[in-house]
């Protein structure tokens, strides 16, 4: 009998810890993946947004990915994806399809060429001209760098971006309300690649978002950003050259640069459920601060956030 007793009581704790076991298993009854793609330029922040968020709600998970301003359109009007991030205005016949835009940070496109230009000192000196940057870009009749600054007779190697993209939009649009497909250039694929390839190339130019053109306060290793002779008298003046962070910062903010642009994350529909909070978040104190540290971005004044949000 004692044996049996023994027996019972056994098997009943293994029961116990079978079942415990079990309990602890289980997962969150509700678990939401938020899903978003598209532009470059808003990918870093989104990434962090996201990390943070989660840390506040575990039962919160994301799938972030790049693939150009367009693809992040394309994905939010066909329901692919929760959020579209859209580096470029949305125009009347997306938002006909149901895409509601949030503004989310203002950014701009810079044009850069290699350390090693070698007309590079007449650049800085000299700077190039929204008109002579559309002779380059758009009307193909400016090919050398002797044409563009009266430099070196060396051709000027174009480089342009291949995926449908804000860079290129906010940059075709400041050399004459032009489209990304009037933009002349051998296409690369993405921010990243679009930077590798002139910094490859000492007879390169391109142009590249502000989260990318800058590593930390300082322009990124291997590439200059071209001054915009603004005025067009011949020469790089005060505010012109653009090199550190601040700067072009103050010239967004203070709307004096031609290829500013703003930022947004795109919802078909008002957004609403783990995504209408998420956006909230991205427009809180917190989500600003966010993006002050990962940098590359400029906040929206308090007004521009208080109309967003209440647009939601």
């Amino acid at each position: 009998m004692k044996t049996l007793v023994t027996t019972i009581a056994v098997l009943l704790s293994a029961a116990l810890i079978i079942t415990l076991v079990k309990l602890k298993r289980v997962e969150p009854e509700h678990r939401t993946t938020i899903s978003i793609s598209g532009a470059w330029a808003l990918y870093p922040l989104t990434g962090k947004l996201g990390e943070a968020y989660h840390k506040l709600h575990p039962e919160v998970k994301f799938d972030i990915s790049a693939g150009g301003a367009g693809k992040g359109m394309t994905d939010a009007l066909s329901g692919a994806v929760d959020i579209g991030m859209v580096s470029r205005e949305v125009d009347k016949l997306e938002k006909a399809q149901g895409a509601y835009p949030i503004f989310i940070a203002k950014d701009a496109a810079f044009p850069v060429v290699n350390t090693k230009n070698p007309a590079l000192p007449l650049l800085l000196a000299k700077g190039i001209s929204i008109e002579t940057f559309n002779g380059i870009f758009i009307a193909k009749r400016v090919i050398t760098w002797k044409q563009a600054v009266g430099g070196p007779a060396d051709p000027i190697h174009l480089y342009t971006r291949s995926d449908a993209c804000g860079a290129a939009s906010a940059w075709a649009a400041a050399l004459g309300k032009y489209k990304q497909e009037d933009l002349q250039g051998i296409g690369v694929y993405g921010d990243p690649g679009l930077l590798e390839a002139v910094r490859r190339d000492p007879l390169g130019l391109g142009y590249n978002n502000l989260s990318f053109v800058f590593t930390g306060d300082q322009v990124t290793d291997g590439v200059v950003i071209v001054p915009i002779d603004a005025n067009k008298n011949g020469k790089v003046d005060p505010g012109e050259n653009i090199d550190n962070r601040d700067k072009a910062y103050q010239q967004i903010l203070e709307d004096r640069y031609p290829a500013a642009r703003r930022e947004y994350f795109v919802t078909k529909g008002k957004p609403k459920d783990a995504a209408l909070d998420f956006i909230k978040f991205a427009l809180s104190d917190e989500g600003t601060r966010i993006l002050n540290e990962v940098g590359g971005y400029v906040p929206l004044t308090d007004a521009e956030k208080a109309t967003e949000v209440k647009r939601l």
